[in-house]
């Protein structure tokens, strides 16, 4: 397959999720960007951090990462999203929906590196979705920094990828209860900048059981929507 990159996977400990585990959409972005056209990825169990995992295209036109001979991860091909975007609350009220999500005591992964409020800034994203106001989505601004990895100024793909995960679990609403990304997709149209005032929201689409699936968008610095996702979260057996 000519446009999958050769070499391993490695995922350095900043990018964790739960403990011990790298953050979903950052290693669902990894993946694809390895892949190099749209897919859905969905992880089987959670993706180690600081070991070496290996991706290769399979017979039947999908892709698998696995790692000590476990598979890890599994991906197909997948059409293009084009889901019902809301409107940008604009920057001022994200900042202000941050302040109403989950705090240090009330966060079921507190040092997650997307939305985790022991990470400084710096280090984790920070990125606390909230409640928005007489509407039934939750929102965050998000401002990055140059510490992320980019090229000439402009945030690299996984990271984009990684900031559209946990609001969508935060949409869902389900307090300080843990849930894990089953599938992502993600479609890219354009990267944002270092320092650039963003906003990402998130809302439920469906829910049944322990199975839930939500929407998230980013919106850049003119309020225009430059990247967006689709989750399957799922609520593990006690």
């Amino acid at each position: 397959m000519t446009s999958l990159e050769q070499g391993d996977i490695v995922v350095a400990a900043r990018f964790c999720g739960p403990p011990g585990s790298a953050n979903g959409g950052y290693i669902c972005g990894l993946t694809a960007g390895r892949i190099a056209q749209p897919v859905t990825v969905r992880l089987l169990r959670p993706p180690p951090l600081e070991r070496a995992m290996s991706l290769q295209p399979l017979p039947d036109g999908t892709w698998a990462v696995d790692c000590d001979g476990q598979r890890v991860i599994e991906a197909r091909p997948s059409e293009p999203l084009d889901p019902a975007i809301p409107e940008s609350p604009g920057y001022l009220q994200a900042l202000d929906a941050a302040l109403h999500g989950p705090d240090l005591h009330d966060h079921p992964c507190p040092g997650c590196f997307v939305c985790g409020p022991q990470r400084r800034r710096g280090d984790g994203l920070r990125i606390f979705a909230g409640p928005l106001p007489g509407r039934d989505e939750v929102a965050a601004a998000w401002l990055p920094d140059a510490s992320l990895p980019q090229t000439n100024g402009r945030i690299a793909p996984a990271i984009m990828s990684a900031a559209l995960d946990c609001p969508g679990f935060h949409a869902l609403r389900t307090g300080p209860r843990l849930w894990l990304l089953g599938e992502f997709s993600v479609h890219i149209d354009r990267l944002v900048h270092v320092d650039e005032p963003c906003v990402i929201v998130g809302w439920k689409i469906t829910a049944k059981g322990r199975k839930a699936v939500v929407g998230t968008v980013l919106f850049d610095e003119d309020g225009e929507p430059c990247a967006w996702a689709r989750g399957t979260w799922i609520e593990p057996r006690a």
